[in-house]
């Protein structure tokens, strides 16, 4: 299209380590605060899940209690009485089970339910992202973090953290049931606590960067798959299958050896971990028997203290092996809160002023100058002035690069002008939601766009109210409603992705059909007949010289033979008007647009 901007290219680049390890640094495990808003709604079922994690830690530390009680009375109980501790610990089995059931249901909900939000959330913000948006990031990477992140966040949110919870309650609770056992061998395990500790601080440094660095090669990787799946016709007619492979492979095989680095820093930290943690257990277990022999403590004290050290120690290395997945989650949750946050060149007002009388389409340009954001040296409009009254059909003419196109772009606010003011029946489109001047417009590119589904779910895109007879009727007005009768399921023939099972000019009649379905005021035309042929372009023609006289009409055209008959053309060159008038006395007057229609009427005779 002319004067679109190209797309900053980072197919083989990630970001720089340091900046990666600096944001690490600055939002650390942190960034999990930016869920806060999205659990709020859900404090309920929050409640209910910390209820059940309590009721199941407690019982957790119990068990080692009813341990000792049995052990204990071996000797010196009845045999009814031990019957009863028997009942007792499996009472308490039972209602750990029925608590951990719980748990997990309430927890795994919230996280699905939390989960769906967010990405809601981020595609809700993504789609109404101005094109400059995607100038500079890869529509791969978007949905790599609305997928791949997200999913992350699912693993956390669902288990992670309730089990991070749990066994933080069960460190604190078992250290003080350690403690009121034994003084002593508490005080002995407590002494290696600093040497597990310093190898989760050191190497959870360490971790954070790589689980952020691992993330963003990810993203990478399937922007680049994104972006050659998408193209893969002109992939394959280029014979460039093997280089696209050869990226593709060279970016994976980057997030494979980070991840590797990854992987292998989390586990020399579990395995420095679990080593200190029974180093200590057996040393203590040592120390514990020696008690025994001197009649210090029971069998089923040190027992009972032994469970409570494992609990501890296991929770210990649960929370160790737990943090490296909250730090890749909290690089996840940036990724996500950076697409929510993003600040958009063009946004709506405050305050929005409506359409005058529901839109009658006077559109004016005045003293328009613009530059696309990757080519600010580069005006693509200059001081563009002109007026367009409602029902007037107007069209734009030039070369290659002229900047007709990009009047399209401004009329319908994917960008704003550098300066000057564009105005729709006198209220600047600055001062009005997009959603209400693009309400008032039906557009038809010059590379239209059809979706995964049947035909006549695609021109109901225009109005997605519309019935099926106003269907048919806007194909036929299109020149469209023959093909389509002759699909194998008619109108409700699937299309297939991009409407790959339709030629070039069976798409641009759907989209005709969907402009003329929307029966907006205003009907840009850009190129919209290019890939027809001379009879159904002469059916499209009618339809659109019909349409035209009740509403205002904009054509972007090469082909001038598609423009004879407007009320006025405007002749562009290098972002400039140049030339305006009818087409007889465009041609009368000589210079640039009698140049273009003698090339091409004479090349039409030539050809004929």
């Amino acid at each position: 299209m002319a004067g679109s901007a190209p797309r900053d290219e980072t197919a083989t680049t990630a970001p720089p380590l340091s900046a990666v390890e600096e944001r690490a640094k600055s939002r650390r495990i942190g960034s999990l605060r930016a869920l806060g808003p999205f659990l709020a709604p859900y404090s309920g079922m929050v409640g209910a899940a910390g209820a059940a994690l309590v009721l199941t830690a407690v019982v957790s530390l119990t068990l080692p209690l009813a341990v000792r009680r049995v052990v204990d009375g071996f000797e010196t109980e009845t045999e009814a009485l031990l019957d009863q501790y028997f009942l007792a610990a499996l009472a308490i089995a039972v209602l750990l089970a029925l608590g951990t059931g719980l748990r997990y249901y309430l927890v795994t909900r919230l996280g699905e339910r939390v989960v769906a939000d967010i990405r809601k959330s981020v595609f809700d913000r993504m789609i109404g992202m101005s094109p400059s948006f995607y100038e500079k990031i890869m529509t791969g990477e978007v949905l790599s973090r609305i997928t791949t992140d997200t999913t992350l966040l699912l693993s956390v949110i669902s288990s992670s953290v309730s089990v991070a919870l749990r066994n933080l309650l069960i460190l604190i609770g078992g250290l003080a049931l350690m403690m009121i056992t034994s003084p002593k061998l508490t005080g002995a395990v407590l002494l290696i606590v600093p040497l597990i500790i310093v190898p989760i601080v050191i190497l959870g440094r360490r971790l954070r960067v790589l689980s952020r660095e691992n993330q963003d090669w990810i993203a990478e990787s399937s922007g680049n798959a994104s972006e050659a799946l998408l193209s893969v016709q002109t992939v394959q007619a280029f014979t460039h299958e093997r280089a696209s492979a050869a990226t593709f492979d060279a970016v994976t095989e980057k997030s494979f050896a980070s991840a590797k680095r990854r992987i292998a820093t989390r586990a020399v930290m579990t395995v420095i971990v679990i080593t200190l943690v029974f180093a200590g257990i057996v040393g203590v277990l040592w120390v514990g028997a020696r008690d025994v022999r001197a009649e210090a403590m029971s069998i089923g004290e040190l027992i009972q203290f032994l469970i409570y050290a494992i609990m501890v120690a296991g929770s210990v290395g649960a929370l160790s092996e737990i943090w490296g997945e909250l730090q890749r989650a909290s690089g996840a949750t940036e990724r996500l809160v950076e697409l929510l946050h993003t600040v958009d060149s063009v946004d709506d007002p405050a305050e929005r002023k409506a359409l005058p009388q529901g839109g009658r389409g006077a559109i004016s340009f005045e003293g328009v100058r613009f530059s696309y954001p990757t080519r600010p040296e580069s005006a693509a409009l200059e001081g563009v002035d002109f007026t367009i009254k409602p029902g007037e059909t107007v069209a734009i003419v030039g070369p290659s690069g002229a900047g007709k196109s990009t009047i399209f772009q401004l009329l319908q606010r994917f960008y704003d002008p550098v300066s000057g003011r564009i105005t729709l029946d006198g209220v600047d489109l600055r001062e009005m939601s997009r959603s209400t001047f693009r309400g008032a417009m039906a557009l038809v590119p010059q590379d239209p766009v059809i979706f995964a589904a049947s035909a006549r779910e695609n021109i109901r895109f225009g109005r997605p109210d519309a019935s099926d007879a106003e269907v048919e009727e806007a194909a036929k007005a299109a020149a469209a409603h023959e093909f389509l009768t002759v699909l194998p399921q008619g109108y409700d023939t699937y299309v297939g992705e991009r409407g790959l099972m339709l030629s070039g000019g069976q798409k641009q009649r759907i989209a005709i059909a969907r402009a003329i379905l929307r029966d907006a005021p205003i009907l840009l035309l850009d190129e919209a007949t290019s890939a027809l042929d001379a009879e159904s372009e002469r059916l499209v023609q009618d339809a659109v010289a019909r349409l035209s006289a009740e509403r205002t009409t904009l054509i972007v055209a090469h082909r001038l033979a598609t423009v004879k008959q407007a009320d006025r053309i405007l002749v562009f060159q290098d972002g400039r008007i140049v030339a305006e008038g009818t087409h007889d006395s465009l041609v009368s007057q000589g210079g640039l647009y009698a140049r273009l229609a003698r090339l091409q009427f004479t090349e039409g005779l030539a050809a004929e």
